[in-house]
Parts: structure tokens; C-alpha cells; sequence
């Protein structure tokens, strides 16, 4: 069976986001789809690594506050397994401390909550363009 990066045809990157905040999923979804992102949302982080292992994002959004495991933990969880370690993570939150908990995180970005929809496709665009480069 043929990986993502094998198949010439496979154009689009895959973005998950994790947030417990469904109407934040939808407009989030809305806006990446619209720049031909596949969108995978999901409102709880159960089993975490066996969904990213499933769908093998490009790009990880994370909230602080999602429930099960918490932002925090759940890239944690994400950096520590060989196989998902590289999937650039961007953490966001309302949080007034983002920057803190990213690095105690370990995720690669941060967005800061309330933020700009260019800011989103910013940052996804880059977190991507980076991980092609290494």
C-alpha cells in the first residue's frame, strides 16, 4: 500500500484539529477546506495516538482545555511516540500564558485565542512548509 508522501496524486494536506469547541471546529474546518486542507476535527482527544497513527496529519491544532487528556498531556503524549513525534504541533488556547504551556507542551507553535482567520491559515501554512524542509 502505498504512503501519503508516495502517492503523486494526494495534493491536499491533512490537518487535525483537536478543540472542544464545536462551532471553533466548524469555522476552523470551513477556512482550512477553503485553502484545499482535509480537515479531520475532533472535540475530545480518546486514544489519541491510535487516531493520528489512522489518519497521519501534516499538522496538528491542539487546544489547552480538550477534554479526556488535556493539550498539555496529549502533545506530550504526541512528541514522545516515534512514529507522530514529527507532525509539527500548534497549540492553541485562550489562555493568557500560551506561550508557557507550549513549551511545557513541546509543541512546535502557538496561537493565541481570540485570533485572525489569516493568522490560522498562516501558521498552518507554515508549520507545514517547515516540516517539508526537514
Amino acid at each position: 500500500m502505498p504512503t501519503r508522501e508516495n502517492n503523486a496524486q494526494d495534493s491536499h494536506r491533512r490537518v487535525m484539529i483537536f478543540d472542544d469547541d464545536n462551532d471553533l471546529l466548524e469555522v476552523c474546518s470551513i477556512i482550512l477546506r477553503t485553502k484545499n486542507f482535509d480537515v479531520i476535527a475532533k472535540n475530545k482527544c480518546t486514544e489519541i495516538i491510535d487516531v493520528l497513527e489512522t489518519y497521519q496529519p501534516d499538522v496538528i491544532l491542539m487546544d489547552n482545555w480538550i477534554p479526556d487528556t488535556g493539550g498539555v498531556k496529549a502533545t506530550r503524549m504526541i512528541k514522545e511516540n516515534d512514529r507522530l513525534r514529527n507532525i509539527p504541533v500548534i497549540f492553541f488556547s485562550a489562555n493568557s500564558n500560551i506561550a508557557q504551556l507550549c513549551s511545557e507542551a513541546g509543541a512546535d507553535y502557538f496561537l493565541q485565542k481570540p485570533f485572525e482567520l489569516t493568522e490560522l491559515e498562516e501558521i498552518v501554512a507554515t508549520a507545514i512548509h517547515n516540516r517539508a524542509l526537514q
